[in-house]
Formats: structure tokens, C-alpha cells, sequence
């Protein structure tokens, strides 16, 4: 056993070695251009400088080929991005890639240097790696680190690969094979498994695939160090199984709190073992040791925290709590900071009372709508990180309070506040999704004045479609003031909304739907007809971009917008059909909209990123060869429709995460109207429960909707359709 640990030992050092000699020597920015412009890569030279401020870069020309000097690796990655964007103009983004070689590099005329003013700039919620990341493999994981990195991500949540730290755990105390197993959740729902919201939901997972988690984990972090983006893994905060007294005899004696079930649902929350408790500190080594035994001993940050979202601490010291969990996070891993989300009321005054603040760090959600940091006057004089949620569920909408972000950003530069400010970041629920507002939120963190957004926009243009185009520029600039605006009310105060306006096809039926999902919104905050005529003349440059992926994925996606708002319209009409028992006319207007809801499909189907075989094929890929691949794909597509749990008549969490996808519509969201219009027929009204059981037994099917091919033609007369 001490030879074994001794080697485990020696090859956690050799990795973490070699990841910083990558990072050292700037091997793993070369590494990132020869992935992805190759045409480039070869004309590169890097070199490191030493500067008083941490994150800068220069960019020069030589003559021969284009310099990137920068003081480490991230800021080199940074460098590159840059030069690809506002040089090349060229991007990477996740809906779509502007990467096609150059015949001649731009000469950089005079040394740009530029540095961060932001020791931080941050990645990622807790529900991104579910909504987003759930079935990635290597592939999808290195194209996201790349993009990270080329967009100056120097910290981002990653507690993938936690399923077996637990397992470990608990076996180690005492539990069970087939009693651990029923603590993690399934592959599409761990994320709420360590927000402390549910337990075992969608499992149990085999330990073949907690292991090729953890595998893919340990690649995740290596290449992570080589980039210098430091990961937030999941910290110990006292979150254990609602049983464990009762399963371990060593700890029947502990202090747990039951935690009830989730949003008055079905889901069994786990329990908090009391922090002040000394059993706390039995579990907290060994879930530690167990971490370390997996992803080494140099982690810097953690996450995770009781009581999110609710939970009971009725009699609880809260502030000897945060004492005793950043205690034994600064046990095991000395000097490190514990994350907290600034979400709601958290983290509690009280809270942050007990926690040192040198090694505490608050991430500001929801920054779209609300200003905490002002209220909770800069969390008590706690670093923090400005950032916005923008979707929920990776709803398919175009949306983004663009606007509001420079301002928020920059009002809190010249606040009281000022110097709490650490970073900014982008913590979507998911990623796939409105391009535009991550590149301007994470461009804020390099630019030392506040800019112009008409300017801004124009820029973005150009590096995402490759060149300037008179009609896309004047297209975003009425996007910006339609569907990328920041609504005020008439008070003045910002009109609030979590995420995009959803589309009536994705809703399960009913005649008062709103909105689609529980916390989501029907409502247009812009005006559909100006953002209908901003898209056709954005569409006046399609032969020009005909080969841009980029330029297509976004006509798609606008085309997509404008097809949903009219849907609203043919549903009231739907609905006054009903109402009025006409048979005719709800029959009438019943073919109407089911033919939108097929027109919707057929459009997505024409892009590869709004298609639902995409989503599957990632869930098929990664169960290959595991004995729970059925579950995995069941998985995938119960978190898109009624999400959980086995409860007809429970409704709060269905169609939370639904998606405008090809395959989707018209299969499950079509059938599912089809039903609702066939049966108001006979003065029918379709009960929840039905739909339900058409939903759970649609996610059981093994049908992975392969995309149906449309012609060019067939796209062009839907186009001339929707835009009639």
C-alpha cells in the first residue's frame, strides 16, 4: 500500500510538473493555435515579460511573423484571442466558428500592450455543467478550455469527476456499494445533487462511469494548470445523505438537520451534518483525503454551501459554521478560498462573519436584475466577482442586457465599492446560447475605459462574420436596442426578467400558458416588428456569407426568434377557438399552428446546433461500452422534458430546460398540441398527467430523431415565409 501511494504520488507530481513547465514555456497557447488555425500557428512567437501587473499581454510584428510577449500563459491565450478577433477577425464561439485561414497576416504597425484591471475573470454555474456539459468527452472539453483561454478565463467552476470522491467516501464509512450508489444523482442531474438541492435523482451510475469521470476530470484539471485557469472543485460544506446516522453506527451520534425536499417537490434534499459538530470533521477528512487520492493536493478553490436555495438552520450557529468549514477546507488545502454564490440572500451576513476574508470570494449572480452588491454594500467589505446568469435551463432565446452590463460594470468602478470589485464572469445555466453576451462580458475585464456598445457591436461583427457588412452592422445595432436591450419601466428601474422570452411551441398545452417553463416568461420586452425587419436586413448579406458558419448559425438563430413570436399570435387565436367551441375554427386554427410548429423543425433542422440528434449523440457517446449507456441516454432526454420527478401530477420543474430543437418539435412538442387540438375537438381539455406520461415515455424511447436533411430551396421559401 505505501509503494502504491508513493507512485500515485510521484505521477500527481510529474503532471503537475509538466503542466507547469506548458505553462512556463507558453506550449499550451502554441497547443491551442495549432488546434484550431493552424495557418497561424506557425508564425507565432511567444516570449514571457515581467511586469508589476499580474495579466498582460503585447502583440508586435517582426517582420517574419507576430509576437505575443505576456506575463503567463493565460494572459498569452489572451493575446492570441485577440489578435484573432480584432486583427484576423476570427473567433471561436459555441454556436459556430469564423476560423477559415488568411492569405496574409496583418502586421501589427506598433506594440499593443494590454493589461486586465480584474485579478478574475470567471466561468460557469453550477447548472452549466449540466445543461451544457452533462456528455462531453475529451474533444468537447478541449474546444471549451480553448475557448476559455482564448477568452481570458483565469478561473472557472469544475467539480466534474465529484460522483466518485463520494462513492469513495461513503464507502470508506461504512456504506454499502448499492447505498452510496443511491446518493449521486445521474449524469444530467449532479449539479443540483451538489447545490444540496436533491439526492440520487436520474442514477444510480455504475463505477465504471464515475471512473471515466474521474479520468476525464484529471485530463480536465491538467490541461487547466497548463492554461493557467484555476479550477473551483467541490469543497465540503456538510452536505451528506439523509440517512447517514442512521447507516453508519460511528455516526449515529452526529448533529444532522433533515433539509426537507426541494421546492415542495418530490426530491429528497440531502442532509447538513452540522459543521460545528466534531463528526463534521470525521467525514470532511475523509471526503478530503478521498479528493486528494483523485485530483491532487493543489487545489486553490472550492465551492458548495449549506443551506442554498432554503434548506433549515432553525438553532444553528451560522457564523461558527463558516468558522468550521473554511477550517477544514484550510486544513487540507492551506490558503484556499472558499466561492460563494451571491444568489438570492446568500451567503448570509452572518455567514461571512465567520469567514476569514483574505480567503473568501463571492460570485454576484444575477446581475441582470439586481444590484446586491450595492444592497449588501459590497458583501460586507468581501472580494467579489460581477457577473450575470442571462439564461436558465439553456433555453433556446436570443437575449442579453447588453447595455447594462457595461453599465453595472463600470458603476461599480466609480462606487464606495470599488476596491471589493475583483473580477467579472459569466455564469449562464448554459452556454449554447447568445455568443454575443459572453464575448462582451469577458472583453470588459481588458478594457480600462467603458466602450462605446455601437462601437463594440461593430467590432463583434467583423471578427464574427470575418469582414465588415453595412447591413449585419446597422442589423445589431436595433438587436441592441431589441432583443440585446435593458428594458427600464417606468419608474426607471430595470424590468425583470430571468432569461429569453420562451417560444409556445416548447409549452406543454393548456389554454393559459404562461409562462412555458415555472420561473420563465412569454412576454416580448422588445418590439417584435422592428426586431422582424432588423432580421431581413441582416439577411441581405446571405450570399456574401453563404460559406460563414458564424454568419449561418446566426441567421438560423434570428429566423428561429421571429418564428416563435408569431406563434404567440396563432396560439391566442388557438385559444379563442377553443373558448368559443367553434369546431371549425379550432380546427382550422389547430392546423395552422401545428404547420408552424413543422415549419419551426424543418428550419432548425438546417443547422446542426439546434438539432436534438446532437444533444443524443453526446449522450450515446459517452455511455459506449458502459453498462449504464440506456440510463445515460434516458437521461439526456428527461432533463429537456419533464425533467423529474416520477410524479404526474407535480409540473414545477417540466419543460424548465426545454429547447426550440429539430427532432424535439416534431416529435414530442408536436404530438404532444396534436393531442391538446384533437381533443378540444371534442370539448376536451388534455389533463397534466397526460402529458406526462407522454413525456416519460417518450425520454424511455431509444429514438435518436436523426436530423431530416431540407434543400436549399426548401430553406429559402421557409425563410420568404417567416419573414412575410
Amino acid at each position: 500500500m505505501a509503494f502504491f501511494k508513493r507512485k500515485l504520488l510521484f505521477a500527481l507530481l510529474l503532471l503537475t510538473s509538466t503542466a507547469l513547465l506548458k505553462a512556463q514555456d507558453f506550449s499550451s497557447v502554441k497547443s491551442i493555435a495549432e488546434r484550431r488555425v493552424p495557418w497561424l500557428a506557425k508564425s507565432l512567437k511567444f516570449s514571457k515579460i515581467v511586469s508589476g501587473e499580474k495579466d498582460v499581454f503585447e502583440l508586435s510584428s517582426d517582420g517574419k511573423g507576430i509576437l505575443i510577449a505576456a506575463t503567463n500563459a493565460n494572459a498569452a491565450a489572451q493575446g492570441l484571442g485577440w489578435y484573432l478577433k480584432y486583427y484576423c477577425n476570427r473567433s471561436l464561439s459555441h454556436l459556430g466558428n469564423n476560423l477559415s485561414p488568411l492569405s496574409k497576416l496583418p502586421v501589427i504597425s506598433e506594440k499593443v500592450r494590454i493589461s486586465s484591471s480584474f485579478q478574475y475573470r470567471y466561468a460557469l454555474n453550477y447548472c452549466t455543467i449540466n445543461y451544457s456539459f452533462s456528455f462531453y468527452g475529451w474533444k468537447d472539453w478541449e474546444k471549451e478550455l480553448d475557448w476559455m483561454a482564448l477568452s481570458g478565463v483565469n478561473l472557472m467552476l469544475a467539480p466534474m469527476g465529484t460522483e466518485l470522491v463520494w462513492y469513495n467516501t461513503l464507502i470508506k464509512l461504512g456504506y454499502t456499494d448499492a447505498e452510496a450508489k443511491a446518493f449521486i444523482p445521474g449524469p444530467a442531474f449532479t449539479a443540483w445533487w451538489l447545490m444540496g438541492n436533491l439526492e440520487g435523482w436520474g442514477g444510480p451510475n455504475s463505477i465504471a462511469f464515475m471512473q471515466s469521470q474521474a479520468a476525464l476530470q484529471k485530463k480536465v484539471l491538467t490541461q487547466m494548470k497548463e492554461l493557467e485557469i484555476e479550477p473551483i472543485l467541490q469543497g465540503f460544506y456538510g452536505m451528506v445523505p439523509h440517512d447517514l446516522n442512521k447507516k453508519v453506527d460511528a455516526l449515529k451520534d452526529a448533529q444532522i438537520i433533515d433539509q426537507g425536499t426541494w421546492v415542495a417537490s418530490e426530491f429528497i434534499r440531502p442532509a447538513i451534518l452540522v459543521p460545528t459538530n466534531d463528526k463534521f470533521n470525521v467525514v470532511a477528512d475523509v471526503y478530503y483525503d478521498e479528493l486528494k487520492k483523485l485530483y491532487g493536493n493543489d487545489i486553490k478553490y472550492f465551492g458548495g454551501e449549506p443551506f442554498h436555495e432554503g434548506g433549515k438552520k432553525t438553532g444553528v450557529d451560522i457564523t461558527a459554521v463558516a468558522k468550521s468549514v473554511q477550517g477544514m477546507m484550510q486544513k487540507h488545502f492551506p490558503s484556499s478560498t472558499w466561492v460563494l454564490q451571491g444568489w438570492q440572500s446568500n451567503p448570509a451576513d452572518a455567514l461571512l462573519a465567520g469567514l476569514k476574508k483574505e480567503n473568501t470570494l463571492i460570485i454576484e449572480l444575477f446581475g441582470e436584475n439586481t444590484s446586491n452588491w450595492k444592497l449588501r454594500k459590497g458583501y460586507g467589505g468581501t472580494s467579489f466577482i460581477w457577473s450575470n446568469v442571462s439564461n436558465f435551463g439553456e433555453k433556446t432565446g436570443l437575449y442579453g442586457r447588453l447595455q447594462r452590463f457595461l453599465y453595472e460594470v463600470y458603476r461599480i468602478k466609480q462606487s464606495p465599492y470599488n476596491n471589493y470589485l475583483k473580477g467579472v464572469g459569466i455564469i449562464p445555466e448554459g452556454l449554447n446560447n447568445n455568443p454575443v453576451a459572453y464575448d462582451l462580458m469577458l472583453d470588459m475585464a481588458w478594457r480600462k475605459e467603458k466602450p462605446s456598445l455601437e462601437k463594440w457591436i461593430t467590432d463583434y461583427t467583423i471578427y464574427r462574420y470575418g469582414s465588415y457588412n453595412k447591413d449585419i452592422v446597422d442589423a445589431w445595432k436595433v438587436f441592441t436596442q431589441t432583443v440585446y436591450s435593458s428594458p427600464l419601466d417606468e419608474k426607471g428601474k430595470i424590468v425583470y426578467q430571468e432569461g429569453p422570452s420562451e417560444s409556445i411551441y416548447c409549452a406543454r398545452p393548456s389554454l393559459k400558458v404562461n409562462p412555458v417553463s415555472s420561473w420563465g416568461t412569454r412576454k416580448r420586452n422588445y418590439d417584435i416588428k422592428l426586431f422582424k425587419q432588423a432580421v431581413a436586413l441582416f439577411i441581405k448579406a446571405d450570399k456574401q456569407f453563404k460559406n460563414s458558419e458564424t454568419y449561418q448559425t446566426d441567421k438560423t438563430d434570428f429566423l428561429r426568434q421571429v418564428m416563435a413570436d408569431k406563434g404567440d399570435r396563432a396560439y391566442d387565436e388557438l385559444v379563442k377557438a377553443i373558448q368559443e367551441k367553434d369546431k371549425k375554427s379550432i380546427k382550422d386554427k389547430g392546423n395552422v399552428f401545428l404547420s408552424m410548429v413543422l415549419q419551426q423543425d424543418s428550419l432548425l433542422s438546417s443547422n446542426h446546433y439546434f438539432t436534438l440528434n446532437r444533444w443524443l449523440n453526446q449522450a450515446v457517446a459517452l455511455g459506449k461500452g458502459l453498462p449504464d449507456a440506456n440510463n445515460i441516454l434516458y437521461n439526456a432526454k428527461a432533463q429537456i422534458t419533464f425533467w423529474g420527478p416520477d410524479n404526474k401530477s407535480f409540473t414545477r420543474f417540466k419543460d424548465y430546460a426545454h429547447k426550440e430543437w429539430s427532432g424535439l418539435l416534431s416529435s414530442l412538442y408536436y404530438n404532444r398540441w396534436k393531442l391538446f387540438i384533437d381533443e378540444a375537438m371534442n370539448d376536451k381539455i388534455t389533463p397534466t398527467t397526460t402529458f406526462y406520461d407522454l413525456e416519460v415515455k417518450w425520454a424511455k424511447e431509444a429514438n435518436l430523431y436523426p436530423v431530416k436533411k431540407i434543400t436549399e430551396r426548401q430553406l429559402l421559401a421557409i425563410q420568404k415565409r417567416i419573414l412575410e
